[in-house]
């Protein structure tokens, strides 16, 4: 069982800068392929980034490469994603989830952060 907590996120301005932090609480939590999904009303769960278990390979959507980095700390449980050069675009409700295996489908995530709300306003 893994339980995830999400802090960060709310209002920016375009071009500006947010982080997100995702707290993961679990004995095999280091075990787990970690992602950051994004989503807007009437929309799908998107994905935004992951990184594999150990920290080592991270893997971006094409929308936010280059702006968003996503970084893991297994010494303290945390998964963070700094998000930089923010469009409006990029206003979505985020997650934090955790997978046994690579995927950049949600549905293949076993478990979820509460979400939080990220706005960007132009």
């Amino acid at each position: 069982q893994v339980r995830l907590v999400e802090s960060g996120g709310g209002l920016a301005q375009a071009g500006g800068s947010l982080r997100l932090s995702c707290a993961a609480r679990g004995p095999t939590y280091v075990s787990y392929y970690m992602g950051w999904f994004r989503q807007t009303p009437g929309r799908e769960r998107e994905f935004v980034a992951l990184t594999t278990w150990d920290g080592s390979s991270a893997y971006y959507a094409n929308s936010v490469k280059g702006r968003f980095t996503i970084s893991r700390e297994n010494a303290d449980n945390t998964v963070s994603l700094q998000m930089t050069n923010l469009k409006s675009e990029d206003t979505a409700v985020y997650y934090c989830g955790a997978a046994t295996y690579y995927s950049q489908q949600w549905d293949d995530y076993t478990y979820w952060g509460q979400g939080l709300q990220v706005t960007v306003s132009s």
